[in-house]
């Protein structure tokens, strides 16, 4: 940031944490955080090793089960380390990458959220035209743009947090380096709240936007279909979908969307949902409740036992 502030460091206060230490806390952080990569690397291995379920649809949730993984390490462990030693002071430097990283694979996420609503819009609604679009060359020029869009809009995000100047505080009322918690303690709150809206609008509500469409479709098209057992398969993929499309946008709209205001102090608590809680459940939602990958996963596991 530029000029050197009231010091070169900067401190969590996550959970009203003072330096002290939580440790039942950083239990239940570790086992979200364990039992989220565990999932996802059990739902990539299923896909990577069955051949049936190589297919667009199951890449992109491949693809999403990595982003989960990377997603909640870029936070949760150094969470966990504040809450089991009670040192909760993070450097700018460190700041500012972790800040990035996160940014980056947030971006990442939403857009590969709406990708899989596209792909499915396509599957149920132009099944005949499907493959044309949704080929293995398309599938990967997506995935590769989906990446370099969330690096490149983070670099761009990040070199205007560079110019904040810290005035008000060291002390961020997160439990990681946020960009709106970061913005709160910097001389131009005000400026760059503007500048979180117009961030959160472009991609966040954009990407919903995307969602909701490619939805309405959808059910629409699932009404008309005339097999109740077609009509139930489709409605439960798509319920599925849709849950977690509303704990993250729900958790994060809340959080850099709307003014602020006194129920700040619930801002930590609302960003676990989609930091923590988001990647954790994505691989019961999307995978668990699909038959295709639990016989996937029942022949896995029965291969290991023989």
């Amino acid at each position: 940031m530029e000029n050197q502030t009231q010091s070169k460091r900067l401190y969590f206060l996550a959970f009203d944490n003072n330096g002290e230490k939580q440790a039942l806390i950083s239990i239940i952080f570790f086992f979200i955080y364990v039992t989220g990569v565990l999932g996802n690397l059990v739902i990539i291995n299923v896909i990577y090793l069955d051949i049936h379920l190589h297919t667009p649809m199951y890449f992109f949730l491949c693809t999403l089960a990595f982003v989960d993984i990377c997603y909640p390490t870029v936070t949760l462990p150094k969470l966990i380390d504040i809450l089991l030693s009670g040192n909760n002071s993070i450097t700018f430097i460190q700041c500012f990458t972790q800040m990035y990283f996160f940014l980056a694979l947030a971006a990442v996420e939403v857009i590969l959220l709406s990708s899989m609503a596209y792909d499915r819009y396509l599957a149920i609604c132009k099944p005949l035209r499907y493959h044309c679009f949704m080929h293995r060359r398309a599938c990967v020029l997506v995935i590769i743009g989906t990446w370099i869009s969330g690096f490149t809009n983070s670099a761009l995000f990040i070199s205007l947090v560079s110019k904040l100047t810290i005035c008000h505080s060291n002390r961020i009322k997160q439990f990681f380096c946020d960009i709106k918690a970061v913005a709160d303690i910097s001389c131009d709150r005000t400026t760059f709240y503007n500048t979180i809206y117009v961030e959160a609008f472009s991609v966040g509500l954009m990407t919903f936007s995307l969602n909701v469409i490619s939805y309405i479709n959808i059910i629409r098209t699932i009404l008309h279909i005339k097999s109740k057992h077609g009509r139930q398969k489709a409605f439960s993929t798509c319920t599925s979908h849709f849950t977690v499309l509303i704990i993250f946008y729900g958790s994060a709209f809340w959080m850099y969307m709307r003014p602020p205001s006194e129920s700040e102090s619930l801002d930590p608590v609302f960003s676990v949902f989609y930091v923590a809680v988001t990647p954790m459940l994505n691989p019961l939602i999307y995978s668990l409740r699909n038959k295709e990958v639990k016989n996937a996963l029942i022949k896995s596991v029965r291969k290991i036992s023989a």
